[in-house]
């Protein structure tokens, strides 16, 4: 009886943050409530309360769903002990992008990110959030670059800060332009070739290296 009632209640979990997904991805996460998504999910909104504490939990649950496995490849990667991270990196950048591109709650939930979150408040829970999600995401790339030059990939005056800025600006550029105009290119092919310039261009870009070193 209790692991049929948890399995019950995993269940409406899951049909709620497939709901929620659904819902945020047709109207927006402002234009979204909570009745919309236990509407569409046909429960109640108690029993969204019972699962998430407000709509930014939601948020965040439907967006950790397809984003947690990419962030502990990233957090992976970000280890000492990988032998080839620049190699690394690029391969886990390509597997994002081929999920984003291929995989049917990924694709929806970048839209939604990218395309579908009107923020009119700069205190709002959800963009707080993926503040501290950027903020997370731009210590790892710092630390892999900084396991680049360890391991000889990368020149030991490359500037670090201005390095994972420009491989972040564009691999986020990528996904933003691509998810603005899918037709436009092709995000896996084109997007490897890219990512693999960016990654040349640390070697070499002498405005990336601190002239005082």
């Amino acid at each position: 009886m209790a692991r049929s009632t948890k399995e019950e209640a995993l269940e409406t979990r899951s049909r709620i943050l497939d709901a929620a997904e659904l819902v945020f991805h047709e109207r927006g996460v402002s234009h979204t409530s909570l009745a919309d998504v236990a509407k569409a999910a046909d429960v109640t909104r108690g029993a969204i309360y019972w699962h998430f504490k407000n709509k930014s939990d939601l948020f965040d649950a439907m967006c950790e769903r397809v984003t947690l496995p990419m962030e502990a490849v990233l957090e992976e990667n970000a280890s000492p002990q990988v032998a080839d991270p620049l190699g690394q990196f690029l391969r886990s950048g390509v597997y994002v992008l081929t999920l984003a591109a291929t995989d049917e709650h990924c694709r929806r939930v970048f839209d939604i990110i990218y395309n579908k979150c009107e923020f009119a408040d700069h205190n709002d829970p959800i963009l707080v959030r993926q503040r501290e999600c950027h903020a997370d995401g731009m210590l790892r790339l710092g630390q892999i670059l900084a396991n680049a030059i360890a391991r000889g990939q990368l020149p030991a005056t490359l500037n670090i800060r201005l390095a994972r800025q420009m491989a972040h600006s564009i691999f986020s550029g990528l996904l933003a332009d691509w998810f603005f105009a899918p037709d436009s290119f092709d995000l896996v092919k084109d997007g490897e070739q890219i990512l693999a310039a960016s990654l040349h261009a640390l070697k070499i870009a002498p405005s990336l290296q601190n002239p005082e070193a």
